[in-house]
């Protein structure tokens, strides 16, 4: 069954008409309503693809936290070969809520690394909705140093609304780790490529995507905090995410603008999670054509290419 978002639901009245209608030809046969049906799904066509051409960046912020969407786990099963899952920090715990292993990508063995926020109740629960402990962040850390150590291409899949801000993960160093993640990636001396599947949320978010190169579906979001967190602080009233939304510049075509990206992944018409194969099969694409970028790089090259991408950071948008 389809899940609607608020600015869905006129699309929703009209999909669920045609759906009685069909369910009403098939308890009786002798009734036709295939054409009523057709018209009503071509107006729900076109009424989808007028929503989605001028989604607000509020209303991007709620396709890329779609239940349905694609998760790190789904783009692992459908992209990556000879997948062999790694697991713990080598020092507390395995994190749930950070997946990682050796895989292939077409014929190039790489290491992937990603958030997964799973998709029901008891997956969401072990996966901690996709928020990494500081172990998830040291599991990273040790997964992208292996890599390092045998020459494989890393590959991390962001999607997290932070890192998680409970007590014993702050007991347990959450910034330490999230800035010592950081400084793996840059310190890495194989191509590094990062795609935002749905959130980028703050620090939690930078320690897995500060790489070579950086891309963005198209109706993912990528930020310092969330608008909600953002409402809370400025105005003292959550219920403002929507002008908070707008300030943030999360979403995929002003960071790019900004030069934070270098990247946009599109999605099928009504975000990734309705057509998840097609979103799957064009980050793949995204995948091979970034990793071909660097194909012939050598390590200091890579390191020197990733310091002054950051280093600039900001320079287009202080341009404009």
């Amino acid at each position: 069954m389809t899940q609607y978002l608020d600015f869905e639901k006129p699309l929703s009245e009209i999909e669920g008409k045609a759906e009685e209608l069909r369910a009403m030809a098939r308890a009786d046969d002798k009734m036709d309503v295939e054409k009523e049906a057709a018209a009503l799904d071509r107006k729900a066509g076109d009424m989808l693809t007028q929503l989605y051409r001028g989604l607000s960046p509020w209303q991007k912020a709620q396709v890329a936290r779609h239940g349905d969407r694609p998760h790190c786990k789904d783009y692992i099963e459908a992209l990556f070969t000879d997948y062999t899952p790694l697991a713990g920090d080598r020092n507390f715990a395995d994190d749930h809520a950070v997946m990682g292993g050796l895989g292939r990508i077409g014929d190039t063995p790489i290491m992937v690394i990603g958030h997964e926020k799973g998709n029901d109740t008891r997956t969401r629960i072990e996966r901690n909705f996709g928020m990494a402990r500081p172990e998830g962040y040291r599991k990273a850390i040790r997964l992208m140093q292996m890599a390092d150590r045998f020459g494989l291409p890393v590959v991390t899949l962001v999607d997290t609304p932070g890192a998680y801000p409970g007590k014993g993960a702050e007991e347990r160093g959450q910034s330490e780790a999230i800035a010592r993640a950081t400084q793996a990636c840059l310190r890495l001396g194989v191509p590094l490529v990062s795609v935002i599947i749905g959130e980028g949320g703050s620090g939690g978010a930078v320690a897995f995507a500060t790489a070579n190169r950086v891309a963005m579906l198209e109706h993912s979001i990528y930020s310092v905090i969330s608008p909600e967190g953002c409402a809370s602080i400025l105005w003292k009233d959550s219920e403002k995410m929507r002008e908070a939304a707008e300030a943030l510049r999360l979403t995929a075509q002003d960071l790019q603008k900004l030069g934070v990206i270098d990247r946009i992944v599109s999605e099928p018409i009504g975000g990734a999670h309705r057509d998840r194969k097609a979103a799957i099969a064009s980050v793949g694409q995204a995948i091979t054509a970034m990793l071909g970028e660097f194909a012939d790089k050598d390590a200091a090259s890579l390191r020197q290419q990733r310091r002054t991408k950051y280093l600039s950071m900001g320079s287009k948008g202080l341009a404009a």
